[in-house]
């Protein structure tokens, strides 16, 4: 692998690096300190916990918690940037900030911490582009999340204590009217190009004549007189050229 093959993987994964970077130096000074992280959470329906819609997702309960939102957040945010760089960003904010928001309009009267509300959005966006925009590479990449995430689709349930199962059914609800909002927005590889719209052919390089489907067969055939009758017409001026008389020449 080149140096420049390198680098061009770096440029795609240095933003979703440094994110994580981020969440991981929180987290580290979080269990540096005796200070309660915890409150900088979504708390429902309280003025104070509308700070958790932006801190939230920077916080973590453990590293299990944390280590389980970093490796998809990686993954998703740079097939976003990849595949979606047009609307790359805003679907980002979006999602981040719609899922806080409604947390904090209906969950239960909990702190909610972590980022998992976020790679519910990113998966949903990702799956749900490939439902609307209907071609062949969201297809694909609704595919490939389908398979890597499809044990995700549990956690929108209350199964299990400790969970804030609302962030991800609030996250899997962004990401789906994010990604409606969007398909319209046609990246620069879904637009479809004519591979023959440069090709200027003679006339005596296609196949058959360009009005072949213009005309009935009749009118085909009496075409094909009309020309037989001008060629037989030409070729007898011109043999009467080359004897030296016209056909309508007098003695």
């Amino acid at each position: 692998m080149d140096r420049k093959t390198l680098h061009d993987i770096f440029n795609l994964i240095k933003i979703p690096l440094i994110m994580v970077g981020v969440l991981w130096l929180v987290h580290i000074w979080k269990i540096s300190s005796d200070h309660n992280f915890g409150q900088y959470g979504v708390f429902p329906r309280e003025w104070s916990g509308m700070k958790g819609i932006l801190f939230a997702p920077f916080i973590h309960g453990d590293l299990k918690h944390l280590i389980s939102n970093s490796v998809p957040l990686i993954v998703l945010t740079t097939i976003l940037i990849y595949f979606y760089r047009k609307v790359a960003f805003p679907v980002f904010t979006i999602v981040y900030l719609l899922t806080g928001f409604a947390v904090w309009l209906f969950a239960r009267r909990s702190y909610h911490i972590g980022a998992s509300g976020v790679v519910y959005g990113l998966v949903s966006f990702i799956f749900w582009s490939g439902i609307f925009r209907r071609n062949l590479r969201s297809i694909v990449l609704a595919l490939v999340v389908t398979i890597l995430y499809s044990g995700y689709f549990a956690g929108i349930v209350p199964n299990e204590d400790g969970v804030s199962w609302e962030s991800h059914l609030f996250g899997a609800f962004a990401g789906l009217i994010v990604a409606f909002m969007v398909k319209g927005i046609v990246e620069d590889e879904e637009i479809k190009v004519d591979p023959w719209a440069d090709e200027e052919l003679e006339p005596d390089q296609y196949y058959l004549p360009r009005d072949t489907f213009e005309k009935t067969k009749a009118e085909r055939f009496a075409e094909r007189q009309r020309q037989i009758r001008e060629e037989q017409a030409r070729i007898a001026a011109e043999k009467a050229r080359n004897t030296g008389w016209e056909s309508d020449s007098t003695l």
